[in-house]
């Protein structure tokens, strides 16, 4: 990573000039400096979509990945083999250490119905911590009108992997500023596949335990964690706060 990225005060003068920037501007900035030191992430929700097309679209081919927890939904891993035909691309599944049998026999059955938290870990946050560690990069769909939590999300943040003070991360959020309508609109117009499930009234899809069908005025991630006090799974807040 080139040291003036790994400034705060730098890289807080690039995001805030990214906020006037289109996502094509953005993404070849990165595409340019970086090229496959990053990557996507992406869990098939319209925002990752969108990021997508427009990188492929550029010719940046940034390397895609998933976390697959072996608790997705038929139609997820159906709509990744969609995307892999339809772009030419093979995207990268992290898979956890153990499988959801293993974990059961060594911590009871449906772990996420009693610590959800755990489970999340496990299962997602630390085969991300894996991927992370090999990037100087990473781009996500997260948008400021999703969660609270999210809402104050810089375009391009600065973190200290994993507590190390001396080694560094972007994330990289071309769409934070964009409504759930520009990414609907736009999926819309370049006729992108997309989760069966939002038909059938998902709006935030993640493992099928914990992700339900919400109403079309509740909030985008209402249908996650029922039952818990639980906005988010941890694989963005685990690094902690952006510096």
């Amino acid at each position: 990573m080139p040291e003036s990225l790994k400034n705060p005060t730098e890289v807080r003068k690039i995001s805030k000039g990214f906020e006037k920037a289109s996502v094509e501007e953005i993404l070849r900035w990165c595409w340019n400096r970086f090229g496959d030191r990053a990557a996507i992430g992406t869990s098939f929700q319209g925002a990752g979509l969108v990021i997508n097309h427009i990188s492929r679209s550029l010719g940046c081919n940034f390397p895609l990945f998933t976390l697959d927890t072996g608790l997705l939904f038929p139609e997820t891993l159906e709509l990744k083999a969609q995307l892999e035909t339809r772009y030419g691309i093979s995207i990268e599944s992290l898979i956890p250490e153990q499988t959801v049998q293993e974990q059961e026999r060594e911590l009871g059955p449906e772990l996420w119905n009693k610590k959800p938290n755990l489970c999340c870990t496990l299962r997602k946050v630390i085969p991300l911590q894996k991927k992370l560690s090999n990037l100087d990069v990473w781009i996500t769909g997260i948008r400021r009108e999703q969660t609270a939590e999210r809402s104050q999300a810089g375009i391009l943040e600065l973190y200290h992997f994993d507590g190390i003070m001396d080694r560094f991360i972007l994330k990289l959020n071309p769409l934070a500023n964009w409504t759930r309508d520009q990414v609907q609109q736009f999926l819309k117009k370049h006729d992108i596949p997309v989760n069966l499930l939002i038909s059938k009234g998902y709006r935030s899809i993640g493992c099928q335990p914990c992700t339900r069908p919400v109403g079309a005025h509740d909030s985008e991630r209402a249908g996650r964690w029922t039952g818990f006090d639980k906005a988010e799974c941890g694989i963005h807040t685990f690094l902690g706060a952006n510096i």
